[in-house]
């Protein structure tokens, strides 16, 4: 597909997002960072596969310390982040560093809804579920 790069095309102008749902996807990227509140945070980029190439990528973020955000932010933030390392077979013990190379190209289904952010729609991760594995050697009783 080319692409006339003195024009605005249809797909440029008209934001449909995919539906809200499961997806599969693969983590891109996964990285601390600072938040603009100077939150301490972990970001992970997925990679979602079967949706137009502008909603390919969504971020997610963790706070993990800061200042700025109450310990139930927290403490919930970090629940979620748990709930990612097992939907990627990664099942960390108490004292365990986090270390966000461990996330990297891992593979798993994201559930992502819309949400309204500065006047615009845009997709969120909201759940996470490891991949589906099917044997084709395994009996189904019937």
């Amino acid at each position: 597909m080319s692409i006339n790069q003195s024009f605005f095309g249809l797909q440029e102008l008209v934001e449909e997002l995919p539906a809200p749902g499961y997806y599969l996807g693969c983590i891109e990227r996964a990285r601390f960072r600072q938040s603009s509140n100077h939150n301490r945070m972990l970001q992970v980029v997925h990679t979602l596969e079967g949706v137009e190439p502008a909603y390919q990528r969504v971020s997610d973020y963790f706070v993990l310390a800061g200042e700025h955000v109450s310990v139930s932010g927290i403490l919930f933030a970090r629940r979620r982040l748990v709930e990612l390392y097992h939907a990627c077979g990664i099942f960390p013990a108490d004292g365990d560093e986090i270390l966000p190379a461990q996330l990297l190209h891992a593979r798993l289904q994201l559930r992502v809804e819309h949400e309204q952010w500065e006047g615009r729609q845009r997709l969120r991760v909201v759940g996470y579920r490891a991949m589906q594995t099917f044997d084709p050697e395994e009996k189904i009783p019937f």
